[in-house]
């Protein structure tokens, strides 16, 4: 007997401010010929004036959590990525529990910027496979339009808002069933010898600002697709699989080019990797969930299905989760 976690529900949300390219080209030195080129992005949704990273988390929580059929009162953690939270400190997932009218359990953030999301899920699976945790609320969630330098058109033009969610339950497994669903295994890795390819430059400690993203592109393109591949190839031979055996791949929406990239280096066919980037941007944290939730959403991901989740962030980070559906 075992236990593996199971993903029960899916959810998401996006502001209602969409910023098309055509929009942006007016403020910064740029056209939606460039953009889509470079990037495959059309558009990115941005959080409203007084709208907040907790706002977007609970409203993709809640939609999670309606479709797993299950009460707030019945989650025992809630691990929330973001690397935008509303304050440095509480915790945004503390504000989310309370906005849920959760009073018992846990909750709190881990930050893997656009990695974020994998390391949660890791996080939370390891808490059901421990046995300290039966059903865990995991959000990624971004506001990430608050620290961009509007007038720099190699970063501005790449980023948006948004968040997306899951629900997991433990499930025991027998061995009776062949394929049992929920999650077979997380791969985590980061190597800060390379933090200065992407960060922001400022923070509580060090200039006690918020400081913007910058990002040295070329490099970072090139780490990505071949950490991403890497990391595939480490979570299939990790379960005895291989490239033939997955049926949808979710990364993170950095970049068309790179989720290209990516697909070409392992072999696999471009109709079976779930792209959003052209219509939400990279979301950071919450690109992979909203990826998710879109796929399963509208019936390509369906019951028996193998899963992979990747993604690369600052530090540099980046890891995967393989799931049965």
């Amino acid at each position: 007997m075992s236990v593996r976690a199971r993903i029960i529900g899916t959810g998401s949300y996006l502001p209602d401010k969409i910023l098309t390219n055509a929009a942006l080209s007016q403020t910064v030195d740029t056209s939606d010929s460039w953009i889509r080129s470079r990037t495959g992005i059309a558009q990115r949704h941005i959080a409203a004036d007084g709208q907040y990273t907790s706002d977007l988390a609970f409203k993709a929580a809640r939609a999670a959590l309606a479709r797993a059929q299950v009460d707030a009162a019945e989650v025992d953690l809630i691990v929330l990525a973001t690397t935008t939270p509303d304050n440095t400190f509480p915790s945004t997932a503390v504000k989310v529990q309370a906005m849920l009218g959760m009073q018992r359990g846990a909750a709190f953030d881990v930050q893997a910027v656009c990695s974020g999301f994998i390391y949660a899920l890791s996080v939370a699976d390891n808490f059901i496979r421990a046995g300290q945790a039966k059903t865990v609320l995991v959000i990624g969630a971004e506001t990430f339009s608050r620290i961009l330098d509007w007038e720099d058109r190699a970063t501005c033009v790449l980023f948006g808002d948004g968040a997306g969610a899951v629900v997991l339950r433990g499930e025991t497994t027998d061995g009776s069933h062949a394929r049992p669903p929920g999650i077979l295994s997380t791969h985590l890795h980061s190597d800060g010898r390379f933090a200065n390819l992407l960060y922001v430059d400022g923070g509580a400690s060090s200039t006690q600002s918020v400081g913007h993203v910058r990002m040295s592109g070329r490099e970072v393109f090139r780490h990505a697709v071949v950490n991403l591949a890497a990391v595939v190839v480490e979570a299939l031979h990790a379960n005895g699989l291989d490239q033939s055996d997955i049926d949808w791949i979710v990364p993170h929406q950095a970049n068309k080019r790179i989720l290209d990239g990516t697909a070409r280096k392992l072999g696999v066919a471009p109709d079976r990797v779930v792209v959003t980037v052209d219509k939400h941007a990279n979301t950071s944290a919450a690109s992979v969930p909203l990826a998710l939730d879109e796929a399963v959403r509208d019936g390509r991901i369906k019951e028996g299905d193998l899963v992979l989740m990747e993604a690369m962030g600052g530090g540099l980070t980046w890891g995967a989760a393989l799931v049965r559906w």
